[in-house]
């Protein structure tokens, strides 16, 4: 599984995005988001163990990834998967950068937030008065 520093090269090198710090208080939360409309598709954070569930309280870097809530559920099933830190749980996941999750379902969700808060390109109708 991918680590944080991995993850960040993989975002930077593959996805046309922006990223910053936003809160003062947590100087390695890194948001990545759209350049266009500001959206954020990827959190990157440390955080301690136990806020996501683990009974330890040491610290752990995670990745909130916007998903669909059909496959969050089935996710949660799965190593390195957990109910999202600090975002709406139903269509959020955090994913633990240790190496317990898979590397390619990483990059498949990773994939899935883009495009899920991307613009949204709409067709123009022309109303044509004749």
């Amino acid at each position: 599984g991918m680590n944080r520093s991995e993850l960040e090269k993989f975002i930077s090198d593959n996805y046309v995005c922006i990223s910053d710090f936003p809160w003062m208080q947590y100087p390695n939360f890194r948001v990545f988001r759209h350049p266009n409309n500001k959206k954020w598709f990827a959190v990157i954070m440390d955080i301690p163990k136990n806020k996501i569930g683990l009974p330890f309280d040491d610290i752990i870097s995670v990745v909130n990834l916007k998903s669909d809530p059909i496959m969050v559920g089935s996710l949660l099933r799965e190593n390195g998967f957990y109910p999202a830190y600090h975002m709406t749980k139903n269509s959020w996941i955090s994913v633990a950068l240790d190496g317990s999750a898979d590397n390619e379902k990483i990059k498949m969700l990773l994939d899935m937030s883009f495009e899920a808060t991307a613009v949204k390109l709409k067709k123009k109708t022309k109303n044509i008065d004749l």
